[in-house]
């Protein structure tokens, strides 16, 4: 057993959260006792909520933020892409810094980082000052999934990871469906504020644990040099396809931050639902996404990657076109907009596995960095296109659908062309289907 192996058994007898782990071949494996598993599952899912957390709890502020500042949407539109932006642009140095100087120092780090700029949010007098603080957030929580995903790794070993992050993904499932509601329950007692310290006392509980109980992790110290990790981000990024996966996963997940960064004005402002009932809309939604997770997993049995990713860009285009014709319909009616939104849901939750799968399969010695650029990719065009969408959106909800409709549209055409390149390399594909 090596000196790294022997610390960190010792690092074991000191704290309790993590399973004992043992090295093989400089990678790690685990053999956790079941008490001890589920409690570092419940934390590393506690960990990746950062995100989810702090973009939805405020969704049913930005009204009430929007009067309180004497702003317009498009500028509180800019405090969402604010916090994309810090989150991509993290995502390119959060890897190599934990590869480098271990997961517990990195994650302690962008803690703190998160909870003064959750104060700072809290603090802020104008729209300018609040941006700010949220893009300095958007950096410290994104730590949050990028070291929890690392940690699985390094504690569940190569098989067991998978599945320990599939559980870790039901018990985040959690965070989406009861953030808004939390969010619009304490506005009915207290001022917007009081929603980003909470933020910070969230932030400071997470740190709290992981300096008390949680042993580094990282196998083997990985070199910092510039000229190699461009060198690894530029082999990525010439290869035929993997920008073409990113972008269809990434305008996914764009539409559905465009949803979610107009949802306060559309619902609450253009359509009337009473704020303390805002979180309930979010349900319909966090079911799809699960629904669409498990007929994912149903689908990789009988068909490729390729294939589900291109029927879920399909779902989505489908409901989008289902949504904007529902609303011209009934321009007054909330089920219009929700129920095609379940729809669009189930959709992500068929694409977005799929999609990483296909961008890392070729990368297996760069997984970690690859996963770091589509993260970027997709953070990054989710923060322009929140951005963009802001100055279109006014008094009528219809640009946010046509918006929607848009993205769909072009993440279905390039996931097809995805697939059509699958099928003219493999033609065994074209024959089963």
């Amino acid at each position: 057993m090596d000196k790294e192996a022997v610390t960190l058994r010792k690092a074991r007898r000191k704290h309790t959260l993590a399973p004992t782990v043992v090295y093989h071949d400089a990678a790690m494996s685990a053999t956790p006792h079941p008490n001890d598993s589920t409690r570092m599952l419940v934390f590393l899912a506690a960990l990746v909520a950062l995100g989810p957390l702090s973009i939805d709890m405020y969704l049913p502020a930005m009204p009430s933020m929007q009067r309180a500042f004497a702003t317009d949407i498009a500028s509180m539109h800019l405090t969402v892409s604010a916090y994309l932006w810090g989150f991509a642009l993290f995502h390119l140095a959060c890897g190599p810094l934990a590869d480098r100087f271990g997961r517990r120092p990195v994650l302690l780090a962008g803690t703190v980082l998160f909870i003064l700029a959750s104060i700072g949010c809290a603090l802020s007098t104008d729209v300018s000052q609040l941006s700010t603080f949220r893009f300095v957030q958007g950096i410290g929580a994104c730590v949050g999934p990028t070291l929890a995903r690392t940690i699985t790794r390094d504690v569940f070993g190569p098989t067991r990871a998978a599945r320990a992050l599939s559980l870790i993904a039901m018990f985040m499932a959690l965070a989406p469906a009861v953030a808004p509601g939390l969010g619009g329950i304490m506005l009915r007692y207290v001022p917007w504020p009081s929603i980003f310290l909470f933020l910070a006392v969230y932030g400071a509980a997470i740190g709290l644990l992981a300096w008390r109980f949680l042993p580094e992790t990282l196998p083997l110290r990985q070199s910092l040099r510039p000229r190699h990790i461009a060198a690894n981000y530029l082999t990525l990024l010439r290869h035929p396809s993997f920008l073409a996966v990113c972008s269809a996963g990434a305008l996914m997940y764009a539409g559905l931050m465009v949803y979610l960064a107009s949802s306060g004005f559309v619902f609450i402002t253009m359509l009337g639902v009473p704020t303390e009932y805002f979180g309930l809309i979010f349900l319909t939604s966090v079911a799809g996404y699960m629904a669409g997770s498990a007929w994912s997993a149903n689908l990789a049995n009988r068909l490729t990657s390729e294939q589900v990713m291109f029927l879920g860009t399909a779902v989505a285009l489908t409901s989008t076109v289902v949504m904007l014709g529902a609303h011209r319909w009934q321009p007054s009616s909330v089920l219009a907009l929700v129920l095609p939104m379940t729809f669009f849901a189930l959709a992500l939750g068929l694409v977005m596995p799929h999609a990483m799968a296909i961008a890392l399969k070729p990368f297996p010695t760069l997984a970690g960095t690859a996963s770091s650029l589509l993260g970027f990719i997709q953070m990054s065009l989710s923060a322009l296109i929140t951005g963009a969408v802001g100055h279109l959106l006014a008094d009528s909800p219809e640009p946010l659908m046509v918006s929607m409709l848009a993205i769909t549209a072009a993440a279905a055409a390039v996931a097809g062309w995805v697939l059509l390149r699958q099928r003219q390399s493999d033609p065994a594909v074209l024959q089963d289907t």
